[in-house]
């Protein structure tokens, strides 16, 4: 599936449709009582018409961001979907203050990995045993802010709001 995606702040509408990737997508996933509490941080989500394709959250305290949570709808991916979700969470981060970001990753998603060391992302640490379904390691992986340039690789400033995919 292809098409004009756009990215904006997540709204309640949104998350029962986010809920829904969030199980899709993960063996342990959160409740949408978990997605309703975050509606409070960064919640951004990609929309393709009324539809939601991918969504990102993360928390900000002081000069510390962190990136809880970041999915795809596998019928959306392979769009850089989650590298411009990534990047504008971060911009959005550093825009409140924060000067270094972390996240956690499976130790076996090296899609993943790639993504983040591809955006200055760098592991720093081990959390054994973190995720539980199954039951797995950690990656810790932290960067500075702003992460590199304001444009992803298609030339599309991240702060347009529109993602057209690549193919």
């Amino acid at each position: 599936m292809g098409g004009r995606y756009r990215i904006r702040t997540a709204t309640e509408a949104d998350l029962v449709a986010v809920a829904d990737i969030e199980r899709e997508v993960f063996g342990d996933p959160w409740s949408l009582d978990s997605f309703h509490s975050a509606l409070s941080d960064v919640m951004l989500v990609v929309t393709t018409g009324d539809r939601v394709a991918g969504y990102a959250v993360a928390l900000g305290v002081a000069d510390v961001g962190e990136i809880l949570n970041v999915a795809v709808d596998p019928s959306h991916r392979r769009h850089g979907i989650a590298r411009r979700l990534v990047r504008e969470v971060c911009r959005q981060l550093a825009d409140r203050g924060a000067e270094t970001v972390f996240l956690e990753v499976r130790e076996s998603n090296a899609a993943a990995q790639s993504l983040y060391h591809g955006l200055g992302f760098m592991s720093v640490g081990r959390r054994r045993s973190y995720y539980r379904a199954p039951r797995e390691d950690a990656l810790v992986l932290a960067a500075e802010l702003p992460i590199a340039g304001p444009d992803d690789d298609d030339g599309h400033p991240v702060d347009s709001g529109v993602i057209d995919p690549f193919t």
